[in-house]
């Protein structure tokens, strides 16, 4: 048995089955990963994949366990990796991020600004996409961390540590009626057409349970899965855009006004999703720190060992 064959069948997994997906992800050709799924599967003697001619149709419930265990060794085998790494050169490697636009667009970039000056040698790569997304690729490893509001703090395989608080704005047209109304209310927004997020981003349940709670109906006539597009048919005077606070900076939107609504909606938490059992090199902390300062190296091991966790 080798850890390619391992790593063969995992990715052919994570690939929903398909064989040429999971060759692009892993630089090999086709063939050789049939190949190496054969290989494996004549030397346990067990079947993994339930197959239909040529194609991989399903996984056998021996399958799942093997998958399952496959998963556990090749963590295992990353981790080992991770921490020789650590002791030859710290200061070199690379680190993925999974993360929302709204993180990436307006959070991230002044602390991987800060993260480079200290550590020109580490290489970053960032993947974005909703918090499902994002939690999962942390999850199975291709990224290091997930960095998201909604989803992580109830996936399985990550430990959850909070960051910080947020909340929303209403984005509107300069002369929207909606900005100078007093007091902002539920009722007054409804009565305008709402321009907001999809439901699995940037805390749109807090939007809807606020709506729900009190009663009303709003009028949401467009989602976006990012704060720009949101921010964007508001300027066309589409709507009334329903956005994080974290995306609007005043002093640099031209055509938009501004209004808290705060005391409308729920706060949301931003949260770090670290896969349970990785181990964690010295500069991800410092990361953790740079993006949350009061995330410290002590605190961080402290929440990853009351979860069983050590880094």
């Amino acid at each position: 048995m080798k850890l390619q064959q391992l790593r063969c069948i995992r990715e052919v997994a994570r690939q929903q089955l398909n064989i040429s997906a999971a060759a692009e992800a892993l630089e090999m050709a086709q063939p050789g990963v049939s190949n190496q799924i054969r290989q494996l599967e004549d030397e346990l003697g067990v079947q993994i994949f339930v197959r239909h001619g040529k194609r991989l149709v399903g996984t056998t419930d021996a399958g799942r366990k093997i998958l399952e265990m496959a998963e556990q060794t090749l963590s295992q085998g990353d981790n080992i990796l991770k921490f020789s790494q650590d002791l030859n050169n710290s200061r070199s490697g690379t680190l993925t991020i999974a993360t929302t636009h709204t993180q990436a667009r307006y959070i991230l970039p002044r602390v991987i600004k800060a993260f480079r000056e200290r550590y020109p040698g580490i290489s970053l790569q960032i993947k974005q996409g909703n918090p499902d997304q994002v939690a999962s690729l942390a999850a199975n490893g291709t990224a290091d961390i997930a960095i998201a509001t909604e989803a992580i703090q109830t996936h399985p395989r990550l430990t959850m540590i909070p960051c910080y608080k947020w909340n929303r704005c209403i984005a509107a047209l300069p002369d929207h009626p909606i900005l100078k109304v007093n007091p902002l209310t539920l009722e007054e927004i409804a009565k305008y057409p709402i321009i907001t997020y999809d439901f699995a981003f940037t805390g749109r349940s807090r939007i809807n349970e606020a709506f729900e709670e009190a009663g009303i109906r709003p009028n949401i006539v467009l989602t976006a899965m990012d704060s720009d597009v949101i921010k964007t048919y508001a300027e066309l005077g589409l709507g009334i855009g329903i956005v994080a606070e974290m995306a609007f900076s005043p002093e640099n939107e031209q055509t938009l006004g501004v209004r808290s609504a705060a005391h409308l909606f729920t706060d949301s938490t931003t949260r770090i999703g670290i896969r349970k059992g990785a181990y964690l090199r010295q500069y991800l902390f410092d990361f953790i720190e740079l993006f949350s300062p009061n995330l410290t190296e002590a605190k961080v091991r402290h929440m990853l060992a009351k979860n069983g966790q050590t880094a």
